[in-house]
């Protein structure tokens, strides 16, 4: 991403020579058009043909000022094409083509190209082509049930309808899933009935009395939940004859809370289905894209300090690349002193002092029944350090 920024920035500035030149060229050359037709005019309103002797010094002087201006508008269209190149160096210094100096060819060889082909395929499933998906599954031979294509196909079909502003389908998908929804505390099934509210109300004073009658039946068993939600829909209720766009509650006729709908369904559906709410696909694309670069530098590195061997001794980098909050998905410890990260065998450990190691970390300091703090001279009891529980 930073030698995108890096390129575009280049870019902006030839944009920006390029718009200055353009408009100073134009300016200029309007000038000199209008000096040159006020001076042919001049010198046609002389009956004889033949010009003055003032008049041929101001045409001299005119022709003058066309040389200087095309010879100044040529240098600074000359300057235009060092700032083009440096457009060409920037790609070359920010983007390397071999890519292929960090790639393992093994890691997707054997069974896990298998896992591979599934993982596409998902995501084609999940984004809705289903004919490109169809196709992928009859070239690489993948053999999957029809039972775990279908729950893909619902969720199209009710993001599909949702995206066209059709409530219907959700609202009874949620209704048949109403239990797993409620325990795993989603409120998808009040946004759907507010959002069939707010459309009622939307429609005017006529439609009052169904609204109500529609909260009514469906609002009652989420008073205890969204009571204060509840209270300013039925509240809302005085401003409709006025226009709600121009009341206190004009923030319910934002057209965001359709694809927020799409967003919280995706969520729970996924969720139910034991599906992540992102592809797996593009997840790794991602993570990928943002590990690039670092790892191009690394390995450029190790090749000059002639380690290149290092990275193919572990499965694992040789140094941590933080890929941003939206790619973490769970909490994760990892042992400061033996960099590794704690599992169900090797948990984390606090010590009195307050500092966090892992077990196996705090057993290889352990001397004789005693323990000193890596970080701070404390010494302690092993038996007095407490596990963590993230």
């Amino acid at each position: 991403m930073d030698a995108c920024t890096a390129v575009g920035r280049e870019i902006d500035k030839v944009l920006s020579k390029f718009t200055s030149y353009s408009d100073h060229a134009s300016n200029t050359i309007s000038s000199l058009r209008g000096n040159i037709e006020s001076l042919q005019i001049e010198i046609s309103q002389v009956g004889n043909g033949d010009i003055t002797e003032a008049q041929a010094v101001i045409l001299s002087q005119a022709l003058g000022r066309v040389k200087e201006a095309v010879t100044r508008l040529s240098t600074e269209h000359r300057d235009l094409h060092s700032s083009v190149s440096k457009v060409g160096k920037a790609i070359d210094k920010n983007f390397t083509a071999d890519f292929g100096c960090i790639s393992n060819d093994s890691v997707f060889s054997g069974e896990k190209q298998q896992l591979v082909n599934e993982v596409i395929c998902q995501h084609f499933f999940r984004e809705g082509l289903l004919d490109i998906a169809e196709e992928f599954i009859s070239e690489t031979g993948l053999e999957l049930q029809e039972e775990s294509r279908e729950p893909f196909f619902e969720l199209n079909r009710i993001l599909a309808a949702l995206k066209a502003r059709d409530l219907g389908p959700a609202l009874q998908w949620a209704e048949e899933n109403r239990e797993k929804l409620r325990s795993q505390n989603s409120s998808l099934e009040f946004k759907l009935h507010r959002l069939a509210y707010i459309n009622l109300i939307k429609e005017g004073p006529p439609c009052v009395p169904q609204a109500i009658e529609y909260a009514r039946v469906h609002f009652t068993p989420f008073v205890f939940q969204h009571e204060k939600v509840i209270q300013s829909l039925m509240g809302c209720l005085l401003y409709v004859k006025g226009g709600l766009e121009n009341s206190p509650y004009a923030d319910l006729l934002t057209p965001h809370q359709w694809s927020e709908i799409c967003d919280v369904f995706t969520r729970d559906a996924c969720a139910l289905l034991g599906l992540s709410v992102d592809s797996s696909l593009a997840v790794c694309v991602n993570a990928g894209c943002t590990a690039l670069p670092v790892l191009l530098n690394i390995k450029q590195v190790m090749q000059q300090r002639a380690v290149h061997n290092m990275w193919n001794t572990k499965e694992e980098l040789p140094i941590e690349i933080d890929l941003g909050p939206s790619s973490r998905y769970h909490s994760i410890f990892a042992c400061p002193i033996l960099r590794q990260q704690s599992t169900e065998s090797n948990p984390p450990m606090r010590l009195i002092c307050g500092h966090v190691i892992s077990r196996d970390a705090l057993n290889k300091l352990t001397t004789s029944a005693k323990l000193k703090c890596p970080y701070c001279p404390v010494e302690q009891n092993p038996a007095d350090a407490v596990q963590i529980f993230f």
